[in-house]
């Protein structure tokens, strides 16, 4: 009887041993083109473009084959879809929010291309079948409620985690943060939501094409 308990806790131990490894796989930062002086350049140059909405900046970075969320590829349907001549376009707003993340090396045919942010790209072969989302942020505080004031029940950085509402509005009246809700096997609580990111949200890519860096392709994850 005693062996057969000290099997027991044997199993019990590798089976809480393999669930907390697969709540430990994590995709930390990248930045591929960091390397590339131009790049960190260009970079800073499109953010500041962006933050003053330069339409003719942003214009002459297109390129003429830019890959498209419609499926349909040129300067034309991407002026289209994204109106960057207007000072509404959500261009503007969903932009900057990649730049400001990593980047991923990504082979394009025989060509090279410089793609944030790097969650789509560098997602692990081994991440758990029911994450969704990864965290962003280095010691992430979870709260057991959608609010600052919340106890905080743990923290995450750069985990993979499964996020079940994506928008939760501040359990204050007046609160202007919004959260995300997440599920882990030994946590269930909130984030805020600009500190995960699905690899399905926006990507975009830019090539150095004669010296010259251009936005080749703004997409979503498959």
């Amino acid at each position: 009887m005693r062996s057969l308990g000290l099997l027991v806790f044997i199993f019990v131990t590798l089976m809480a041993c393999g669930v907390a490894a697969a709540e430990s796989v994590r995709l930390q930062p990248a930045d591929d083109a960091a390397a590339d002086p131009s790049w960190s350049r260009f970079r800073a140059r499109l953010i500041e473009a962006l933050l003053r909405r330069d339409q003719k900046f942003i214009g002459e970075i297109v390129d003429r084959n830019v890959r498209n969320i419609s499926g349909i590829n040129g300067a034309a349907e991407f002026r289209k879809l994204w109106e960057p001549g207007s000072a509404d376009s959500p261009l503007w707003d969903e932009l900057p929010k990649l730049l400001f993340l990593g980047s991923a090396a990504v082979k394009q045919g025989k060509a090279s291309e410089a793609c944030a942010p790097y969650v789509y790209y560098k997602w692990p072969a081994d991440a758990p079948n029911d994450a969704n989302a990864a965290v962003i942020a280095r010691e992430a505080l979870v709260k057991a409620r959608p609010s600052v004031a919340a106890p905080s029940l743990q923290t995450l950085s750069y985990d993979l985690i499964n996020v079940t509402d994506w928008e939760v509005a501040d359990e204050a009246k007046d609160g202007k943060q919004v959260w995300v809700a997440l599920r882990m096997a030994s946590v269930t609580g909130y984030l805020p939501q600009e500190q995960v990111r699905s690899p399905l949200e926006y990507h975009a890519c830019f090539a150095k094409r004669d010296g010259a860096w251009r936005l080749t392709g703004l997409e979503v994850g498959e």
